[in-house]
């Protein structure tokens, strides 16, 4: 039995029949027998290597193998190494190639089998000068189906041009060609081309090749994008449909997500699965063939509805009833109904025969409720995730920008003011149904409150991205009574120093408890 207090002793490593060394993950590990093959194919002293075992990491030969390469490289210009990969052959300078984890490794196995040697010793301590040889032969077999030839080429390309121009059509393959290649440098600036390059028609490959790589700041990025614009930019776009369901559930969740109303969002949703639906669908249909598709409550049997034959269902039958539509409840749960109260929007709601009615007549009552008590939520606790919310967005041809919102007898207007070159201000008042642009038109189906006071909490927040990254602002949470009168009328102002356009500015709100 051993004493466990006592170490354990450490093992010989042999690979192969004479070779008793292989490249370790920690440096020297105290088998004297095999470290003297090791320093012969590697050129190193072995008394300096003694006094030194740091210098066996992989990182620490790449590091001195490149400074010594800058004064004992090669003159003529001919290559050293030959890298037969993807049916082709590369040829790679020593200086060049030691950039790339995956073939120093590569490099040094091929030593260590004594195949061939470099022009003269890489590393400093005693060495000896070596006769030229020929040119030494390295295999790297890869199966990733995203690194392509051009792709490839690319990345070892950059072994030889610092910052060469990369195009986002390419990016993901030159990512993919230097996570093979353990190219730190080259897959660091293929992660900031990707985040710089997001847009409608990139965000989906660039999301999932964040997740597959571990990359997270990349995965951020995306949802951070999408967060600002899956309302006002993908809602229109016929890319929507790409937007994996785990990245959407993630972004509807989010408390920064920007949206013109829950209605819109609402919409967008609506969209997304409508375009799940229907595959070969091209363009973004138009809003009311849309409504049309969802409202058939019976369909021939048989039919090609959802590119697979479809069975007839009850008329009482909804589409979050329906198997399919079970898969997508929990997106449609992080919506908060509660905040459309529209009587032209709740209508086309009814109408769609989307929902269940359960949820429908739970969204009625807490109208009625809200109401009957002077338009106090009741039913509402938490701001931060069950909010009423609007939004502006305020870009470049903006001076001011501002939206009339009605809610339960009460009339606000929210507005963006644009001071000077980088100084804006968003705030929200209180108004009387009076003092509308067209009173007649915006009461004709809401309810007037007369009450002089209403309490408010609220937050007002402003997002926008400046060289990469997003800036922030609130005004944190702030309870309030709103009156007809100044300064009562009138909420705290968000006040920002910006140069990042557009401004995507939220207000969020509940009527608590008076």
């Amino acid at each position: 039995m051993l004493n466990p207090q006592h170490k354990a002793r450490l093992e010989r490593r042999i690979v192969g029949s004479t070779n008793r060394w292989r490249l370790p993950q920690e440096p020297f590990f105290g088998d004297l027998l095999a470290l003297p093959q090791m320093c012969q194919a590697l050129g190193i002293d072995i008394e300096e290597t003694l006094k030194n075992p740091e210098r066996l990491r992989i990182p620490k030969i790449q590091k001195i193998f490149t400074e010594n390469l800058k004064d004992k490289a090669s003159q003529n210009g001919e290559a050293d190494v030959t890298l037969e990969c993807l049916g082709f052959k590369w040829e790679l300078h020593q200086p060049q190639l030691l950039q790339s984890e995956t073939l120093t490794k590569l490099y040094l196995a091929a030593l260590g089998r004594g195949g061939s040697s470099p022009h003269r010793a890489l590393l400093p301590g005693k060495v000896q000068e070596r006769s030229r040889v020929k040119r030494m032969i390295i295999s790297l077999k890869i199966n990733d189906p995203a690194v392509t030839r051009v792709a490839f080429a690319t990345a070892l390309k950059n072994l030889y041009l610092k910052d060469e121009e990369m195009n986002v059509e390419e990016v993901l393959g030159v990512l993919a060609s230097a996570h093979v290649l353990q190219f730190s440098h080259l897959f660091k600036r293929c992660v900031v081309t990707m985040m710089n390059g997001l847009r409608p028609s990139t965000i989906k490959n660039f999301y999932l090749a964040g997740l597959r790589y571990k990359e997270e700041q990349l995965t951020t990025a995306c949802e951070k994008w999408l967060e600002m614009n899956l309302v006002p930019l993908m809602a229109t776009q016929i890319h929507l449909r790409h937007i994996p369901q785990e990245l959407l559930q993630k972004v509807l969740r989010s408390p920064r997500l920007f949206t013109f109303s829950e209605f819109h969002l609402l919409k967008t949703l609506l969209m997304w699965a409508y375009l799940q639906l229907n595959s070969k669908i091209q363009a973004i249909p138009i809003h009311e063939t849309m409504l049309t598709f969802f409202n058939r409550r019976k369909h021939p049997e048989g039919l090609l509805f959802f590119s697979v034959p479809l069975l007839s269902f009850p008329k009482k039958c909804c589409f979050l009833d329906r198997d399919i539509g079970q898969s997508w409840l929990p997106l449609f749960l992080c919506l908060r109904l509660h905040s459309i109260t529209s009587g032209r929007d709740l209508e086309e709601l009814r109408h769609i025969n989307f929902f269940p009615e359960s949820w429908l007549i739970r969204v009625t009552a807490n109208h009625y409720h809200a109401v009957e008590s002077g338009g106090d939520m009741a039913h509402l606790k938490d701001l931060t995730t069950q909010a009423v919310r609007f939004g502006l967005l305020f870009d470049q041809e903006n001076t001011t920008h501002s939206k009339m919102i009605s809610i339960y007898g009460f009339f606000f207007e929210i507005k963006g003011i644009k001071h000077d070159t980088t100084s804006y201000s968003f705030y929200m008042q209180r108004i009387r149904h009076t003092d509308l642009d067209s009173p007649s038109t915006i009461c004709e189906h809401s309810a007037v409150s007369l009450k002089s006071e209403r309490l408010v909490k609220y937050e007002i927040r402003a997002q926008t991205l400046v060289e990469g990254r997003w800036q922030e602002f609130s005004t944190n949470q702030i309870t309030q009574k709103f009156g007809f009168v100044q300064p009562c009328c009138k909420s705290h102002a968000l006040k920002i120093q910006t140069v990042g356009i557009p401004i995507y500015a939220s207000f969020a709100f509940i009527f608590p408890l008076s």
